[in-house]
């Protein structure tokens, strides 16, 4: 397939003040949007589309190659670190059509020897059955959308799976190869308990995951649940089901790494810090996004093309927009990602990922110090643990 590259990349922000060219680049991942779902979900703001009874998957497949090659410049000679496949739901595509894409991938940038490839993935019958394949291209990660293992949760959530295909899930994906896979699972659900929410993480548990993203619904602009809201839990409840939940699943060995994220020992997403670090990736497919890195100490934001309709479209650009980050902006988009993770980051990671002087974060720094949201530690930025509650109001201290 062949776009049209005549449209120049949008850059919003007005002049570049100078930066000092970075010491050294980021790790370098790209993440590749699939936009296509069985059915949409009612709380889901993500970019997904109902999928029709056929997939375009050769003529996809081909743009997302095309997409990439014009993204390559930004490459500068780095290897990929990360691969993960988001939607959407990637796992209605065929092996066959992944193969051929990640053939396509690997010839055009080369992969770290450890490279940990990631294929988000719902629990239904459907999708298990290709599992063996998935991990036979090198796919070494699943990420499974449970959200709940109840019925009526189930129900209330739009999800189109069953608890026990909940459960067959995750026992396919070890049988199928499959040692490292994340769990994902809600709490906070329509009408939900403490007893509730705790059960299902008990299920998640019991299933043994390398990893599990638990994290409360949250009504989002643009959705079913937005506009016709559901009856969630009390603002107790909820403090209820974070306390107990946390303390479960430090219980049985899952360290909170980041504000929804759990791991077991050596067993953090690799993807996901590479985000939160302020890493480079490139985004692929209708409406992902991308942050790359230049020598020279830009650092530039992209999106594409949205709608899958346009994206697949030969007269219209891939990008739909790029900003290259100012040096008043740096500090917050810095650590909106840094602050996230539980332990935050060494204090000369700014430094190198943004092209500024650490000093340029003193006064936010020192407010943040005084006001508790911040730990008083030189050589490290982080979060204390009220910090980590009140995110929000943290990273008000960084904003120009």
């Amino acid at each position: 397939m062949t776009q049209n590259t005549s449209a120049q990349p949008l850059i919003h922000g007005g002049a570049r003040t100078p930066r000092a060219a970075l010491p050294h680049l980021p790790p370098l991942a790209l993440y590749i949007h699939i936009p296509w779902c069985v059915r949409k979900c009612p709380y889901c703001d993500f970019n997904s589309h109902t999928a029709s009874s056929v997939l375009p998957e050769e003529e996809y497949v081909d743009a997302l190659l095309a997409d990439l090659d014009q993204d390559l410049h930004a490459v500068y000679g780095r290897e990929l670190s990360s691969i993960f496949f988001g939607g959407g739901t990637p796992s209605l595509f065929s092996a066959a059509a992944l193969g051929r894409l990640l053939e396509g991938v690997q010839a055009r940038i080369r992969f770290a020897d450890d490279i940990e490839i990631t294929l988000e993935a719902n629990p239904g019958t459907f999708e298990q059955e290709k599992f063996v394949a998935y991990r036979k291209l090198g796919i070494n990660r699943l990420s499974i959308g449970i959200q709940s293992f109840q019925q009526a949760k189930l129900e209330a959530l739009g999800r189109i799976h069953n608890g026990d295909e909940a459960v067959r899930a995750a026992d396919m994906a070890r049988q199928a190869g499959f040692d490292n896979f994340n769990l994902d699972l809600m709490h906070g659900l329509p009408d939900q308990s403490l007893d509730d929410a705790l059960g299902d993480l008990r299920q998640a548990i019991a299933l043994k995951p390398t990893h599990l993203s638990w994290y409360q619904l949250t009504l989002e602009p643009n959705t079913v649940f937005w506009n016709q809201p559901p009856a969630l839990p009390e603002d107790d409840t909820l403090w209820d089901i974070q306390e107990a939940g946390q303390a479960l699943l430090a219980e049985h060995g899952y360290r909170q790494y980041e504000v929804s994220a759990y791991a077991q020992a050596g067993r953090p997403a690799r993807h996901n810090l590479n985000y939160w670090s302020f890493g480079d990736f490139i985004g692929i497919g209708a409406g992902a996004h991308g942050k790359l890195s230049h020598p020279d100490g830009r650092i530039v934001r992209t999106w594409k093309t949205r709608a899958p309709k346009d994206y697949l479209n030969p007269a219209k650009s891939f990008q739909a927009g790029a900003k290259e980050l100012t040096n008043e902006e740096l500090p917050f988009e810095f650590l909106m990602n840094a602050l996230r993770l539980t332990e935050g980051v060494e204090a000369r990671l700014y430094a190198e990922r943004t092209g500024l002087d650490l000093a340029s974060l003193d006064e936010g720094r020192r407010e943040a110090e005084q006001s508790g949201l911040m730990q008083v530690e030189p050589s490290r930025l982080a979060a204390t643990d009220r910090g980590q509650l009140f995110l929000n109001d943290l990273l008000q201290k960084f904003l120009s």
